[in-house]
């Protein structure tokens, strides 16, 4: 059957496919035959109408990915551009305190589907028709950042914005965004910003980043305590810190440390740092240092001459350390625990015999390799086998040719084929998996003990580590036999 055309008036209703819908009057009025009459159809922009009222497709997009997964994929695509883009934008947001906000653009549709505090912000019983939603809380930065997230799977974090983005991805439920923020504060995490960490930890409710900030504050204590990062942190993270037992390190360095707490805690409360002042922002936890476990020369040279003891508190004190009778203090008077170092014997045997081992300043070398994060504290290594002796020793530990600690003492053997600890001057980490060397050069008795049945691999504790030959050893130590017996680390 031939086709018919109706011709368009003012009255026809055009629907977006492009359907020309006519009312039956208007049909009977505008009928002609189709010889006599022909009349362009209204057409939209993806169709065309051809002399057989066919409809012709003009490509587009969703026309050339006519699978759902295709539309999917080619739509990912046109989120990330129109990521920050007042393109088809239906919401802003006004992000960052009075004075400092940005106004960013968005679209309600993208976020909602990624993050359920969105959906309910827009579409939930209690959505709210404002166009600008104002979130002063929030840095913009850290916002532009969850929005690439959301529009793109991107995810660009830095240490400068790293915490900002996990508070705002903690905030809007980007459980991906916040996981994301977290292994990068791990692997980003040392001495330095180990306080800061812990308490940000702490108030992120992240379990496994305050375990892994312990791990680093306990090993590394006097670098973490004397660290700007500690003047950052609140006073319930200070007292946590503070009552720690495992804490590897003097009380004075963390009597020091609280001293600088207390003067940085007056400036943020636009305090003037007086010595009233600075017990009163303390409160109880100045005594939480354990002041009667320092020695006597430090408590003299450091604690007792810093004014902020009550003369009653310093006159208390001496007398514990010197009276029969001890007063009662204010103070916990037991020194706290430490670490534990372990030690890692890479030899099965030890031996010695006539002009076998000297030294005359060549090197003794080993690469290792650990499968867990350890903190290296030091070496052990043998003495002479022919008495006492003093031996003059320099040790390092490299990474890739890298210097990251070293340390120049003496250490003194007993003549037997012990190991004797020679300490770096700060236990250092060491990233699991990652080969580091470790060097030694002895001046001293020429015939020492030397280990033999040397194994490529040895478990200590939950820790397994791997040793290879080191092309800085010059002094014959390898893999199977020398110097260099034990290291000595924390985990």
């Amino acid at each position: 059957m031939a086709g018919e055309l109706y011709p368009v008036n003012d009255h026809a209703s055009v629907p977006k496919n492009g359907t020309v819908m006519l009312s039956l009057s208007e049909k009977k009025r505008n009928v002609e035959p189709v010889a006599q009459t022909t009349t362009t159809i209204a057409r939209t922009p993806t169709t065309e109408q051809n002399i057989n009222n066919n409809n012709v497709e003009i490509s587009t997009w969703q026309s050339l990915h006519p699978t759902l997964r295709e539309r999917q994929v080619k739509n990912n695509e046109k989120n990330a551009l129109m990521f920050n883009n007042e393109h088809m934008a239906d919401v802003h947001f006004i992000v960052g305190p009075p004075g400092e906000s940005e106004r960013v653009p968005a679209h309600k549709y993208v976020l909602a589907v990624g993050s359920s505090v969105f959906c309910a912000m827009f579409y939930g019983d209690l959505a709210e028709g404002d166009s600008d939603i104002h979130i002063p809380d929030v840095e913009p930065a850290a916002f532009l950042i969850l929005l690439k997230y959301m529009y793109s799977d991107e995810i660009e974090l830095s240490a400068d914005t790293v915490l900002a983005t996990l508070y705002v991805a903690k905030k809007y439920l980007v459980s991906a965004l916040a996981r994301a923020c977290v292994s990068f504060l791990e692997t980003s995490l040392e001495a330095r910003n180990a306080c800061v960490l812990l308490s940000q930890s702490r108030l992120f409710e992240e379990p496994d980043l305050t375990q892994r900030c312990w791990e680093v504050i306990d090993a590394q204590a006097e670098l973490a305590l004397r660290s700007e990062g500690l003047s950052e942190i609140d006073l319930p993270t200070l007292e946590i810190i503070l009552q720690r037992e495992t804490l590897n390190v003097k009380e004075a360095v963390i009597f020091q440390a609280v001293l600088g707490w207390a003067d940085a805690e007056c400036r943020r409360q636009s305090l003037s740092p007086t010595l009233q002042n600075q017990r009163s922002v303390l409160g109880k936890a100045l005594h939480l240092v354990r002041l009667p476990s320092m020695t006597l020369q430090e408590f003299a040279d450091g604690a007792a001459q810093s004014n902020i003891l009550t003369l009653e508190e310093t006159h208390g004190i001496f007398l514990w350390y010197t009276a029969a009778t001890k007063p009662s203090l204010g103070f916990p008077v037991t020194p706290r625990k430490g670490l534990t170092a372990q030690h890692c014997h890479r030899f099965q045997s030890s031996a010695y015999r006539s002009n076998q081992w000297r030294y005359r300043g060549r090197c003794d070398s080993i690469q290792f390799a650990a499968d867990k994060r350890v903190f290296i504290a030091g070496l052990g290594l043998y003495g002479s086998s022919g008495g006492k002796a003093e031996y003059s020793v320099r040790i390092e530990l490299k990474r890739q040719g890298v210097l990251l600690a070293h340390n120049l003492t003496k250490f003194v053997s007993d003549g037997s084929s012990s190991t004797f600890p020679v300490w770096f001057e700060h236990p250092v980490q060491v990233e699991q998996d990652a080969f580091h060397t470790v060097s030694v050069v002895l001046d001293g008795s020429e015939l020492s003990y030397f280990g033999q049945e040397g194994m490529t691999e040895v478990q200590c504790g939950r820790v397994t580590f791997q040793f290879q030959c080191s092309s800085d050893s010059t002094n014959g130590t390898g893999v199977q036999g020398g110097q260099i017996p034990e290291l000595i680390f924390y985990a």
